[in-house]
């Protein structure tokens, strides 16, 4: 079990406080600190089974800077995922194959059970 996180997101903050209440212990990872690989956002995409454009955080303003005024390409969009890894959703727990974006809580708490 793995907590893609970052401490200064409240939605973030949330799940990590849910998962331990419920007594898991799930490894932390700080994605901001150490980015996602181009295939390691490849596998969680896989894991999530949704397409690239649904893990970026369209309201970002970096994200419009970045993508105004172009077409991209999926391959495109992993690419400025893994350069900029502030444009990935959060939280995401990953557990036993699967994923889940924490938006709402609920839909990590659910890949629980």
């Amino acid at each position: 079990m793995k907590l893609l996180h970052n401490p200064r997101c409240s939605k973030s903050r949330e799940a990590l406080a849910a998962l331990q209440d419920a007594g898991h212990t799930p490894e932390v990872w700080r994605y901001l600190d150490e980015s996602l690989t181009e295939p390691q956002i490849r596998e969680l995409l896989a894991q999530l089974g949704i397409a690239p454009l649904a893990l970026v955080r369209t309201k970002e303003e970096l994200w419009r800077e970045l993508s105004s005024d172009k077409t991209l390409s999926d391959d495109d969009i992993i690419a400025l995922l893994a350069s900029h890894p502030k444009l990935i959703e959060r939280p995401i727990l990953t557990h036993n194959g699967k994923a889940a974006i924490g938006r709402p809580l609920e839909n990590i708490l659910a890949l629980l059970d």
